[in-house]
């Protein structure tokens, strides 16, 4: 039974660094070679996973302890070594590796546990093989395992669909300095999680490739040029996801919590969360080395209606934080976020409602209407953001029980100790 929260908070909170920069950073990393380092690296199942994938194709990435891993190789590309990588649940590592190990000369088979192996992977394998690439599924295309080698891999102008993961289009974009001619990736249709195109861009650029992202008339356009990354010593910046859950914590439960080192500057799009709990009723301080969330308990939240396109892991953050809104709350333009680690819309739906909460599925979205709430066990279908939402929401219900809660091993495996502190720093 998780424990509510009696009193205000009034804390400082570390959160891990992010995740989605540091499996960028460490990709670029392997690719720049001996000489370079990554520091602030999260100790979550996604960015290990990464770790030892890249360890298991023969990059030598020493871990020299407090999250920074020295890089003392780069990857070899004409290694015809057959490789096997288990990415576990790990969804970016899988599809960052997969693009990767098109550079090598020998095979590669990328494979992971029985969640990953469901979530889809055509439009990445597709866009892989339009390069040259070899890519062969070993049992259901368009899913994990798969057998990718070099080919004939070259660079040029390829589409790909940005309507299910922009994984896809960051896990091209990162091999495609090392493609012949360099790639210009037009991401076209329906686009989701534009923000992390740019976090990725980003990127690219500290370690030294002049990488662009426009729009044009076709959709989103990355341009990479040919060339190499640079080593250098890269210092990955708190995860602004994972600051969510702190922040949700102050404005549910009222008083105050600051977030050391996380910018209003960051790369990350989901530092907007700030913003949106501002507009919910909560006073925000952007200072130059923190952000800080504060809401008197004498104050009601407000309502919001919001498209979260590209906020869309925020998405059981901000449900959770509408339940204790005094007006109802829209969530719109996140249907795709039903094949992420659970089908994030429909299971936070039911669990939501288990405890008296009016939530209604819609088909883009969430609709959720103030409503008397209980305690109740709820169930986190493997995923560390519903866990840790969960938390959120027993911070003010009493007889919440979730099950599984290490699943938040994924991104913040110290979560539940933060939690307790957090819980008895207010007294």
């Amino acid at each position: 039974m998780l424990e509510v929260f009696d009193a205000p908070i009034n804390c400082k909170v570390a959160v891990p660094g992010s995740k989605s920069i540091a499996n960028r950073a460490l990709v670029c990393a392997a690719l720049a070679g001996g000489g370079g380092s990554v520091t602030n690296v999260p100790d979550g199942d996604d960015s290990a996973a990464m770790v030892l994938g890249l360890r298991a194709l023969g990059v030598d990435v020493v871990g020299v302890g407090d999250g920074e891993f020295r890089f003392d190789s780069a990857l070899d590309m004409h290694s015809t070594r057959f490789v096997r990588v288990d990415a576990g649940l790990a969804g970016t590592t899988s599809r960052f590796l997969s693009a990767l190990v098109a550079l090598r000369a020998g095979a590669t088979i990328i494979d992971g546990g029985a969640a990953l192996r469901g979530r889809p992977m055509a439009d990445l394998h597709d866009a892989l093989t339009a390069l040259g690439a070899r890519v062969n599924p070993i049992a259901t295309a368009g899913h994990l395992p798969v057998e990718v080698s070099a080919g004939a891999v070259r660079g040029g102008e390829i589409e790909i669909p940005g309507g299910v993961s922009s994984q896809f289009a960051t896990a091209l974009a990162l091999i495609a300095p090392y493609l012949r001619g360099g790639l210009k990736l037009v991401v076209a249709g329906e686009r989701v999680s534009d923000s992390y195109l740019e976090m990725t861009v980003e990127v690219m650029r500290d370690f030294g490739v002049d990488a662009a992202i426009n729009d044009s008339a076709k959709g989103r356009v990355l341009t990479v040029p040919e060339g190499r990354y640079v080593a250098r010593h890269y210092a990955v910046e708190p995860d602004a996801s994972s600051a969510s859950y702190p922040m949700a914590l102050a404005a549910v439960c009222g008083g105050s919590v600051t977030i050391p080192n996380l910018t209003a500057d960051s790369l990350q799009g989901d530092v907007a969360f700030a913003d949106i709990l501002e507009a919910m009723g909560c006073r925000v301080e952007r200072g130059p080395t923190s952000m800080s969330v504060h809401r008197d308990p004498g104050h009601p939240l407000h309502g919001i209606d919001i498209d979260m396109v590209d906020v869309s892991d925020l998405v059981p953050t901000v449900a959770v934080v509408s339940v204790f809104a005094a007006e109802g709350s829209r969530i719109r333009g996140v249907g795709f976020i039903r094949a992420k680690e659970s089908d994030r819309l429909g299971d936070l739906s039911r669990e939501l409602s288990k405890t008296g909460a009016s939530v209604v599925e819609t088909e883009d979205g969430l609709i959720i209407q103030p409503t008397v709430l209980r305690g109740a066990h709820l169930e986190t279908h493997h995923d560390h953001r519903l866990a840790m939402s969960f938390g959120v929401l027993a911070g003010r219900i009493a007889g919440i029980s979730i099950d599984d809660p290490s699943v938040v091993s994924k991104s913040w495996p110290g979560f539940w100790s933060v939690r307790e502190h957090m819980r008895t720093a207010g007294r």
